[in-house]
């Protein structure tokens, strides 16, 4: 009798799979993509995932059986799995971590180790103090999770206690797989069996004479039932206002009994209605966007801002419905799917299916089956990044909206992936076609364009011919020698603010800073309240009168005197959102300013409200920060304000620049969007930048041109590949030395394409030092061969036994 073995992919980042053995009936049923319950280490249960199933067995170890199988049939998919080897591969992570990242996590039971009491054990004096403490808190609760445990003792390391109290036999230990994942049930009320006849019916009536709330209920119950559909106990209690204790009651005396249907939680409502008619521009764009599909899996769509370019995004996707395909729709932010959703559902209806992290557990679980199954509810996904992931079976077409976004980089945690570059790729493994559609694409799209690796489709025209907003630079060095700034507005920008707002029209402000303001000083001594674990100085919070540090979530109240010398000069300096905010009220005490950052959209609809309220006129001046850039559209916004522009330009980073025009641009395409021309106010110290005079004339090829030809100059993408190596540590000495010996080795073998070592900017963040390496790769040279010699000096690296201890994290294309 031949031994069959499976390989698992297991949850966790080490590189290898591991091999557990199953009886011939088991590997008869599993298939690639069921899941199974593993146990790993001397305590653990994972979820794993088969790979593969053969009759080889392991060298180095013998192989444990496996634990249970958790799915009648795959949960995922060969294609997806190819997908996950390349990102494993191209994004120099491990399998299991794409599965972890993959996977949403009701999926992915974990067990709890469980201890119980054992009855019969007497002799307490053997236990030591811990043991006794543990012993002890189970003579109150009949169980304790590990978790529980290390909350007793106040450490780490229990194992080994719990350990000695199993080998003294005090206790024994369970291990308990939780299930995350519970269906919706909702419950319906239906007359009892014995009711079916009239005469029964009336003999009901005279028996329930007296209850008369109950007599009320079945009444109700009564007139709902015309309807002929199924009748909700919830609606029933509105409807006749009786309470549920009333209903249990006529259940209890066999007259209703409850049954339950199990729901999906998120269910799309939405009419079919006809796609809108595309102007000749958009007809034009749609049928180039045709042609280059015949010869190009991927095409780049430049519409400039308010074109249009969602419609023809509709239109496509129709098609490929028709061709009974699926479509993934792919935005960069989880704001601006609540505005597409709206937009996709008048013409889709229940076909759209929405992914992000917003959603609960229960909730991805629902559309992670949906589209494996590829059923008709799911046949639009609409999603952020992590929708790449989900088991698609036959899909047809990705959109890939605002392609240029910095949110479609993962940073943390591992994979670090690029979803924009992995849905090509998935594109390509599903033979479907891709398309990158932004006002300001990516110098890397572009280029990649222009090479003729991608097809290339321009629209510059916006919807209804509208013209492009006004753009006036407003220099503040003249500002503030004439002494004509309010606050941190200009006369000028206070002049065109009160312009549009008694034209009852309404004005975006964009700072990308949130808070009041960044750095609070001591006018006397100069120094200002650091964060105990960061690098950096706290920021304000007027609301809450606290200070609080933007990297590590630690806060304090704001003090009234300084720490360092004891007197009560403490200044602001430098502004936020908040800030900006305080003023405006202050400024136009008769309007309504609303903010939006992260501060103010905690939550799953805090983003809505805030968008709702805006669309539907409540507020006249929205104030925030970059998530005001992302494609939104409000037809009634006649002018936006930048405040600072300056703070973006000098930003330590080769994309810098390149990232301020397509920020200033997006933000700008926020005006004038319906009939009106638009007004955009750019505040600046330096109007003469180049970057800022490309913006005013929204010249997209002379940014393009010019920020190409430092790339070249200085050897950075799109010419060369960047891979950066981030050391991370609590002790100084140790990333140093290991940053040191690290850059010495890759020096070895990539010479002058070693960039470092250097701190960051923000040099040390949660009580973690952090040292960066980059490294380029020029481009004729192998990229599996560079990323090969870079695993190699990496497994040498944590050979070392001072430097295991060190987080060692590489971002390829950083």
């Amino acid at each position: 009798m031949t031994a069959h073995f499976i390989d698992v992919i297991l949850p966790i980042p080490i590189q290898k799979t591991f091999t557990y053995s199953v009886t011939e009936e088991e590997a008869n049923f599993l298939e690639k993509g069921i899941r199974v319950a593993v146990s790993f280490g001397k305590t653990k249960m994972y979820t794993g995932l088969v790979l593969n199933i053969h009759t080889t067995a392991p060298t180095l170890y013998e192989a444990k059986e496996i634990h249970q199988i958790l799915d009648e049939k795959p949960l995922v998919n060969e294609l997806q799995l190819q997908h996950w080897q390349w990102i494993a591969s191209y994004y120099m992570c491990s399998l299991g971590e794409v599965f972890r990242a993959a996977l949403p996590s009701a999926f992915l039971l974990e067990s709890e180790t469980i201890i119980y009491k054992n009855e019969a054990f007497t002799e307490e004096t053997l236990l030591l103090d811990d043991e006794f403490l543990i012993y002890e808190a189970l003579q109150h609760q009949s169980q304790l999770t590990i978790h529980q445990v290390v909350a007793i003792l106040g450490k780490k390391k229990v194992m080994p206690i719990i350990n000695e109290l199993v080998k003294k036999a005090a206790i024994y230990i369970k291990e308990e797989i939780y299930e995350q994942y519970k269906p919706k049930l909702i419950k319906y009320v239906r007359l009892h069996a014995d009711y079916a006849s009239d005469a029964s019916l009336e003999q009901l009536m005279v028996t329930l004479s007296r209850a008369k709330k109950q007599r009320e209920a079945v009444l109700g119950f009564f007139q709902l039932s015309t309807a002929k559909k199924p009748i909700k106990a919830k609606d029933l209690e509105e409807k006749t206002g009786v309470s549920s204790s009333i209903l249990k009651s006529l259940v209890d005396k066999n007259i209703f009994e409850f049954y339950h249907i199990q729901t999906d939680r998120i269910n799309f409502e939405g009419s079919k209605n006809d796609l809108k008619q595309l102007n000749e521009f958009q007809e034009k764009a749609l049928s180039e966007i045709t042609t280059s599909f015949k010869t190009n899996n991927v095409t780049l769509f430049h519409g400039i801002t308010s074109s249009g370019k969602t419609e023809v995004y509709t239109k496509l996707i129709q098609d490929v419905l028709d061709a009974g395909k699926q479509v993934l729709f792919l935005l960069p932010e989880i704001a601006l799917t609540t505005q597409i959703i709206t937009r996709l559902q008048v013409y889709f209806g229940k076909q759209i299916a929405v992914f992000h992290s917003k959603y609960s557990l229960n909730e991805r679980v629902e559309v992670w089956n949906n589209v494996l199954e590829n059923q008709a509810k799911a046949q639009i996904v609409l999603g952020a990044r992590s929708s790449i992931f989900l088991p698609f079976s036959n899909l047809g077409l990705i959109v890939v909206d605002e392609e240029h976004e910095t949110s479609y980089k993962q940073y943390e945690p591992s994979p670090r992936y690029n979803a924009r570059d992995s849905a090509v790729v998935l594109a390509h493994i599903h033979k479907a076609k891709v398309l990158l559609g932004s006002a300001t694409p990516s110098l890397e799209s572009y280029f990649n364009a222009q090479q003729k690796k991608y097809g290339f489709v321009a629209l510059n025209r916006r919807f209804g011919n509208v013209q492009l907003p006004k753009i006036e630079l407003i220099d503040l060095k003249e500002k503030h020698k004439k002494k004509l700034m309010n606050g941190n507005f200009s006369d000028r920008l206070l002049l065109l603010i009160k312009e549009a707002l008694d034209e009852k029209e309404q004005v975006i402000l964009f700072q990308n800073r949130r808070g009041f303001s960044p750095v609070v000083e001591c006018k006397t001594c100069g120094v200002s309240p650091q964060c105990p674990n960061c690098d950096v100085s706290l920021t304000f919070h007027k609301f809450r009168q606290e200070l609080r540090c933007h990297y590590c979530n630690y806060q304090r109240a704001m003090p009234n005197s300084c720490g360092a010398c004891g007197k009560a000069t403490l200044d602001t300096k430098g502004f936020g959102t908040e800030q900006i905010e305080l003023e405006l009220k202050a400024l136009f005490p008769d309007f309504v300013v609303g903010r939006m950052d992260l501060d103010t959209t905690r939550g799953k609809f805090g983003y809505q409200k805030i968008i709702g309220a805006f669309e539907a006129k409540e507020i006249d001046v929205l104030v925030g920060t970059q998530m005001l850039s992302k494609g939104l559209d409000f037809n009634n916004v006649t002018l936006v304000g930048i405040l600072n522009a300056d703070g973006m330009l000098n930003f330590p980073d080769f994309r810098a620049h390149e990232r301020a025009y397509q920020l200033m641009v997006q933000v700008s395409g926020r005006a004038g969007r319906a009939k009106k021309q638009g007004k955009v106010a750019i505040q600046t110290f330096n109007p003469y930048h180049q970057i800022l005079q490309q913006v005013s004339e929204t010249n997209y090829t002379a940014m393009f041109k010019e920020q190409l030809q430092e790339r070249w100059q200085y050897k950075y993408p799109p010419y060369y590949r960047l891979i950066k190596i981030t050391l991370k540590h609590k002790d100084y000495n140790k990333v140093e030395a290991g940053v040191n010996w690290l850059a010495k080795s890759l020096q070895n073998s990539f010479g002058e394409f070693v960039l470092g070592p250097t701190a960051p900017a923000v040099s040390r963040i949660r009580n973690q030092y952090i040292k960066n390496l980059v490294i380029k790769i020029p481009p004729k040279q192998s990229l599996k061969n560079t990323k090969n010699q870079i695993q190699k000096i990496k497994n040498t690296f944590e050979s070392v036994k001072d430097f295991r201890p060190i987080r060692f994290i590489i971002d390829v294309d950083a």
